[in-house]
Parts: structure tokens; sequence; C-alpha cells
């Protein structure tokens, strides 16, 4: 389930991310995230790549597969949890609301998609 961010990426991510904790709506934690999936409410999903033990976001890419919502991963949780405007780490983050970010959103969700299908067609072998 998990895939390789390129560097470029990554930081585009966390700019974006950013730019939506000022003024959007996210919902932080595992917790929280896995609520705002279930009730269809995330529209990104941002997942720790340094969580231990990994059972803890393991779900999250099922859930987001199974409901259709885009997700991505970023290297540190002291990362996600900065950049989503908290003190603390954070292991996820959802994105309920970009807010005045919704342009750098959608196309930050676009490249997503298209790096995600491409490392799909790479398993499949084509």
């Amino acid at each position: 389930m998990e895939f390789n961010v390129p560097e470029e990426l990554m930081a585009e991510q966390l700019r974006v991310l950013e730019k939506i904790g000022e003024k959007g709506k996210l919902r932080i934690g595992v917790n929280e995230v896995t609520k705002a999936i279930e009730r269809e409410q995330a529209k990104l999903v941002f997942i720790a790549q340094d969580v231990e033990p990994k059972e803890i976001v393991m779900h999250l890419p099922l859930l987001c597969e199974e409901k259709g919502i885009p997700y991505t991963f970023v290297k540190t949780k002291k990362e996600l949890g900065e950049k989503s405007g908290i003190e603390v780490s954070a292991s996820s983050v959802a994105v309920v609301d970009a807010g005045a970010a919704n342009k750098e959103f959608a196309e930050l969700v676009k490249k997503i998609q298209e790096l995600k299908a491409k490392k799909e067609k790479k398993e499949k072998g084509e």
C-alpha cells in the first residue's frame, strides 16, 4: 500500500498542508482521521512513514482505498504535526476542507493520484 513520494512532491505536500492548516479544516491523529475517512469527510489523508509500530496506521490506506479517498505519505510525524499547526507529532492528518488553498490542494491531489497510478501500472508490469 505504501508508495515512495519523490522529495519535490514531499516538500510541496508539506507546503500545501501548512497553508490548509491556517484557514482550512484538518482532523489530526489516527482516531480522528479514521472517523473522517469512515464518514467520507476526508478529501486527502497524510500518513507519517516513521510511525512505530506500523500497525497504528496500517488500516488507513485500506480504508482510503475502500472509500475512494486519496492518501499520501510524509517522512516524519514531527514534520506532519508542525505543518498541521500543532506543537506535537502527528501520525496522520486528514484534510476535511482546504479553505483558501483550494487550487493548490486540487493540483496536489492530482499529482498524488498520478504518482499512485504509475506505481500500480508498474506493479502490473505494464
